[in-house]
Parts: structure tokens; C-alpha cells; sequence
């Protein structure tokens, strides 16, 4: 039985890598270049089904004097100095949808395209961050899924009778969630 979840699994990757190559392609014709601009909106974030907090929030996203390396100025509440965030975005390799978030405070951050996504996946302080940009028609989608690092659940890693061996999984708490829904005031392409 387990065989037949990894052909069918190993077979939906493969698939998925076969078109993901096809598409993210496409894509790098489009990123960063169609998502250059300033984007603002609402930033709202989550605990459970409740909104704790409502911020303005805006993405800087200009061209540098090198055609690899972009600004990637983040900036969360009123304050403008204070909550901003002055990032580089760099091509670490552009065939591949490779991209790393330069915090210059020695944070460095890959990021993935994928799609109409510019993904990254870090864990800090004991918390694992998912971060989402998806460009969407003419907005972008901004989230942050945060969960703790140590599983909730173990479960599997058990020897069914008359089945193969059923692999180890292991499910982690969502503890945090944050979206904004931007939309570009000053347009760059």
C-alpha cells in the first residue's frame, strides 16, 4: 500500500515539476518586471477567526541601477519611518525562480517563484513563516502563515498488518495568520 502512495506521489510531482517548469517559464517573463511599482492596502491579522489588528501596508518594488538586484521596501502601519522595512531583492537564478530577500542585517531569505507566486519558507525564534506574494489581474495578495516548529501530531510510522510500512507524519500548529490585499498606486512596467 505504501508503494502505491509513493508511485502515485513521486507521479504527481514529477507531473508537477514537468509543468511547473513550463509555466514558471512564462512566469519569469513576467517577474519582478510585471510586479514593479508601489503597492498599498489594509494588512489584517488573524488569531483564529478573529482580526486582532488592522494596519495600512504597502510594497516598494523598484528597479535598481543592476538588472539584478531590485528594492524591496516593505512598509507595515502610519509611521513611515518606523515600519518600514528597507529589503533588497536579489536573482540568485532567474531560470529557476530563485530569489533571495536581502534584509542587510544578515537575513537572507530565498524566495521562489511559483506560478503568479513569489514564495519564501523560513523558520525563526522556534516558528516556521510561510510568506505569499501572488499577483493577481491587477492586485497583490499579500500572506503570512505562521506555525511552531514542533509537531502538534506525530502520527504513522506504523506497521499495518498486511500493508506495507506507513511513513512518519508530523502536523504543526497554525498559530498566526496575516493577508492584505494590495493594489498598485504607482505603476513601474
Amino acid at each position: 500500500m505504501l508503494r502505491r502512495y509513493l508511485i502515485l506521489f513521486f507521479s504527481i510531482v514529477t507531473i508537477s515539476l514537468a509543468i511547473g517548469q513550463n509555466s514558471t517559464s512564462a512566469q519569469l517573463k513576467t517577474f519582478p518586471d510585471e510586479w514593479l511599482g508601489v503597492w498599498e492596502g489594509t494588512l489584517h491579522i488573524y488569531n483564529h477567526q478573529n482580526i486582532l489588528q488592522s494596519i495600512p501596508m504597502s510594497l516598494e518594488n523598484l528597479r535598481t541601477d543592476s538588472a539584478d538586484i531590485f528594492q524591496w521596501v516593505i512598509i507595515y502601519g502610519e509611521d513611515k519611518i518606523k515600519g518600514k522595512r528597507d529589503y533588497i531583492l536579489k536573482t540568485k537564478d532567474k531560470s529557476k525562480g530563485h530569489y533571495v530577500v536581502d534584509e542587510k542585517n544578515g537575513i537572507l531569505l530565498d524566495a521562489y517563484v511559483l506560478e503568479n507566486k513569489l514564495i519564501s519558507h523560513f523558520e525563526v525564534m522556534g516558528n516556521q513563516l510561510t510568506s505569499i506574494y501572488e499577483r493577481q489581474e491587477d492586485m497583490m495578495i499579500f500572506e503570512i502563515i505562521v506555525n511552531k516548529s514542533v509537531p502538534a501530531t506525530v502520527s504513522g510510522n506504523i506497521k499495518a498488518e498486511g500493508q506495507e510500512d506507513i511513513p512518519e507524519v508530523k502536523s504543526y500548529p497554525i498559530i498566526g495568520y496575516q493577508k492584505a490585499i494590495l493594489t498598485r498606486t504607482v505603476s513601474l512596467e
